[in-house]
């Protein structure tokens, strides 16, 4: 799901308008006077008294993944130009100055034809033209006979916008808002494909981030994905939603690399994929392979966030500390919020002999997102290396109470308690994030802390059970 949009900012902090038409108040001295581009004025003509006397000039308007450049004419739908004929989009401009209003014939042709006669096939094409690339949303252009045409948008548009916003929060928290918005919209508009999109990203992404148990939120990801794709069809990102689940939560690799490559052919603009096929590829071990799809994924787009942290972690997996300090150091200076990089990061620093260093990270992470119990795990693992045992120790208590109320990623569990030298409790903890299907087992086979387990039959057995080499 494409959540930043031409024109229409999702940054946190942003105030934002109320979602839906947002138009400039710039007008023409013609338009100021009651007039239009024609000349005709509903004053002097009463089929077109229902015509507003303010219609906007030039400005952006977002509509579900909509955007209209007015000003140049074009059509944007998750920020890719749409192809659209130069009265086809007036037609659409027209609709959406008057959203929720029926329009007669003689007002499309006074205000989308500037008054030239046409017949009412013309516009009956010319609107056939407009739903047709709208594509599913073109169901909300409506038509009634000796009434008009009118285009309402669904009052589910304000809570996927909200929804949107609490999702590129990137928490525990931003999630589980977006959940409610998205829930919300989809009780209120049940035929709205975005809303159960919205949900199926933010089930996967807490389960994904290890924020929430995989086996209770990736059932519910497939609901909502089914119910998005018999909505809206199986659109790229919704393939490359699938894909990302059937590696990481049924660990089908085979399946989900077709697919991704997939996805590319279809939109090999789409650089998540990219983030999540080198995914793929990590856990495959076949490292190279993936430093070359990241490679790809920036010429794609240079500036996601998650493709630094992808290339900081495959470094760290291959032991190359050196280069994933390097590229870790950009990550937390630019997305200082992003605690999946930041433990990176910390991790590089601490396997390359720096594990004060490592240990601030660890605690700016967790004092930024205490919402990730696993990052205090981490913190008390490098506590341990640094001799400090007692300290990790009280952190091994503090989050083994925390747990008998939160969800805790028994994978770093695992990672604490290799470094207290717990050999049977941290094995015991390795078979418990199998059992709640953690996402992290895709790195099972390249993290360097279980090199711990490198001579032990049991873990052997349990990777070739996953089918991770």
């Amino acid at each position: 799901m494409v959540f930043v949009k031409r024109g229409c900012s999702t940054d946190v902090g942003v105030n934002h308008e109320p979602f839906g038409l947002v138009w400039s108040s710039r007008l023409t001295r013609r338009q100021k006077d009651g007039k239009f581009w024609n000349g005709v004025s509903p004053k002097n003509n009463p089929d077109l008294k229902h015509v507003r006397k303010e219609v906007p000039y030039a400005a952006d308007v977002t509509f579900g993944p909509f955007t209209v450049d007015v000003a140049g004419a074009r059509l944007f739908c998750d920020g890719a130009e749409v192809k659209l004929r130069p009265r086809a989009f007036h037609v659409l401009r027209v609709l959406l100055q008057h959203n929720g209003r029926s329009l007669g014939y003689e007002q499309l042709m006074a205000e989308a034809w500037e008054g030239t006669f046409v017949s009412r096939h013309t516009v009956d094409v010319t609107v056939r033209e407009v739903k047709k690339t709208l594509g599913q949303y073109g169901t909300w252009i409506t038509h009634r006979p000796k009434v008009g045409y009118s285009l309402e948008l669904p009052t589910s548009d304000e809570h996927i916008r909200r929804g949107m916003h609490f999702w590129n929060r990137r928490t525990r928290e931003g999630f589980e808002r977006a959940i409610e918005c998205f829930t919300a919209a989809s009780h209120e508009c049940s035929a709205d494909a975005r809303a159960f999109e919205g949900l199926s990203v933010s089930y996967l992404a807490l389960a994904t981030f290890g924020m929430r148990p995989a086996r209770e939120m990736y059932p519910a990801f497939l609901a909502a994905h089914e119910r998005a794709v018999a909505l809206g069809g199986l659109t790229p990102e919704l393939r490359c939603n699938r894909a990302h689940g059937l590696h990481l939560f049924e660990r089908q690799f085979e399946e989900a690399e077709a697919e991704f490559r997939t996805v590319l052919q279809e939109k090999p603009m789409l650089a998540s994929t990219y983030v999540r096929l080198a995914m793929v590829c990590t856990t495959l071990r076949r490292y190279d392979e993936a430093l070359d799809v990241i490679a790809r994924g920036y010429r794609a787009d240079p500036l996601l966030p998650m493709l630094p942290v992808m290339e900081s972690a495959v470094r760290f997996f291959r032991r190359e500390y050196a280069l994933a300090i390097e590229v870790g150091a950009k990550i937390v200076e630019l997305h200082p919020y992003l605690q999946v990089g930041r433990a990176i990061y910390a991790r590089a620093l601490e396997y390359s002999g720096r594990p004060s260093e490592a240990l601030d990270q660890y605690r700016r992470g967790s004092m930024m997102s205490p919402d990730l119990p696993w990052l205090r795990a981490l913190e008390g693992a490098c506590l341990a290396h640094l001799g400090r045992f007692d300290e990790a120790k009280a952190i091994l208590d503090a989050v083994m109470e925390l747990r008998r109320t939160e969800y805790v990623d028994a994978f770093f569990m695992a990672l604490l308690r290799i470094a207290l030298d717990q050999r049977e409790d941290a094995f015991a903890e390795i078979e418990r994030a199998v059992d709640e299907n953690s996402a992290w087992l895709y790195s099972i086979g390249a993290d360097p802390k279980l090199d711990y387990f490198a001579d032990d039959a049991r873990f052997q057995r349990l990777r070739r059970e996953l089918g991770i080499p």
